[in-house]
């Protein structure tokens, strides 16, 4: 690998299709024989009737139970390691909040081969070891502060651990430090062009920023673009979670025409969420991941539950590695409203397009009398100057367009830049208060 190479690990990065597959099957059948050193796997093979030599091809690994965020819970904390707990170096958990906290345990070599999958990803979009990256997200157990800051170190580019809030320290480090990526999530990406905007900084003209990676919250191609132009950088869609290690399964590579899933590292099945068949390639569903490469806690055909899809054809860029759609959202955070489906991406896509909006919205759900309604709050953008007639207009026009996208009629209300709670973490953008009968 050379500063001018367009591949971080060219022999993986390269693999043909048939390559690729030829490497999963290996890789899995030896995940299969390790897993059943745990005894959750050991038990769940059992009760299929299952025996590691009835996988022989990547279609037998239909064959095989889906693994769930309950069997975590259920097993909490250790009941799904491969390995002896003295042979692991470090575990990230979930908050916990509606019972037990799910655990992800890590091997030395885990933490190495992540370090080495979030540094393929940077390198992917043109990361060196010249630039400056600075991590905007939180350490501890969110693996986007660590899982970044091994990646970024792991590529040789000076880190700047920021670390969560404190806008204005983040921006003082741009400046002083010279900074030129950036990580952040896309809520926060907009709160920093907000202070950069209260202090007089041009983010073009002051600080020397090129590239942002965001991630860890759904969020439409226009947020993305508007958030391009707003800090005159390349915006990058990343995506990760916990139970895969954390950042580093898939990421877009320069053409951003979908995020490239690492197929060395996971096997994907895009799955009706309903009757968890597989669809065809091209068609949303919910996305189930198998670990390749883990030493410490490999999972098979877990369910994410995030909605995406493949996308079909190659990649000009020349890696083979399946891509997958941007997170359409979560197939558990579907808003149901009057027999109507609807995804809070739709809803941003719908008030993106507007130059007189901010990007700070907030959906609330409510019953009134006996008729469940939605509100849509939405901040006017800072240089809007519109009057009350404008802003009438303006009401219309947005409430026009939702109905056409959701099938319902919002009540929509334009409030005043900083009206809405602003997070350090993911974004609020949903509040259910509907009576429950």
């Amino acid at each position: 690998m050379t500063e001018t190479s367009e591949f971080f690990n060219p022999e993986l990065e390269t693999l043909n299709r048939e390559q690729i597959e030829e490497l999963q099957i290996e890789r899995l059948k030896n995940t299969i024989q390790h897993c059943l050193h745990s005894a959750f796997y050991k038990q769940r093979f059992k009760e299929a009737g299952l025996e590691p030599e009835d996988i022989k091809t990547l279609d037998d690994l239909r064959k095989i139970p889906f693994t769930t965020k309950q069997d975590l819970r259920d097993n909490y904390p250790f009941g799904l390691a491969s390995i002896p707990l003295n042979e692991c170096v470090r575990l990230h958990s979930s908050s916990g909040t509606t019972g037990n906290p799910t655990v992800i345990l890590h091997s030395r070599k885990d933490l190495d081969e992540w370090a080495n999958a979030v540094a393929r990803c940077l390198w992917m979009v043109g990361c060196r070891p010249s630039d400056v990256f600075q991590n905007t997200s939180g350490y501890g157990m969110f693996t986007g502060g660590l899982g970044f800051q091994y990646g970024a170190e792991k590529l040789g580019m000076l880190t700047v651990p920021a670390a969560a809030g404190n806008t204005k320290r983040q921006l003082k480090f741009f400046t002083d430090f010279g900074t030129t990526v950036v990580h952040a999530i896309p809520s926060y990406a907009t709160r920093i062009f907000e202070v950069m905007q209260a202090n007089g900084i041009d983010p073009r003209h002051d600080t020397k920023l090129r590239t942002l990676v965001i991630g860890a919250e759904p969020h439409s191609e226009e947020q993305r673009r508007r958030i391009e132009n707003m800090l005159g950088v390349k915006a990058y869609n990343s995506f990760g979670m916990s139970e895969m290690c954390g950042p580093g399964v898939a990421f877009e590579c320069k053409e951003q025409n979908g995020m490239h899933i690492w197929e060395d590292y996971y096997i994907v099945e895009i799955v009706n969420p309903d009757t968890l068949e597989p669809v065809p390639d091209g068609e949303i569903g919910e996305m189930v991941l198998t670990t390749l490469n883990r030493e410490a806690m490999p999972l098979l055909r877990y369910r994410t539950r995030d909605l995406t899809r493949i996308l079909p054809g190659e990649c000009p860029c020349g890696r083979h590695h399946k891509r997958i759609d941007r997170m359409k959202g979560r197939s558990d955070d579907m808003i149901v409203l009057r027999g109507v489906n609807i995804f809070p991406i739709q809803i941003e896509q719908v008030l993106m397009r507007y130059k007189e909006l901010g990007s700070n919205y907030l959906i609330t759900l409510q019953t009134n009398e006996v008729n469940d309604s939605m509100t849509v709050e939405v901040e006017l953008s800072q240089t809007y100057t519109g009057g009350p007639d404008a802003q009438q207009a303006l009401t219309k026009s947005i409430t026009s367009n939702l109905h056409d996208e959701i099938l319902l009629t919002p009540f929509v209300k334009l409030l005043q830049p900083g009206s809405l709670a602003q997070s350090e973490g993911k974004a609020v953008r949903v509040k259910d208060l509907r009576k429950v009968y």
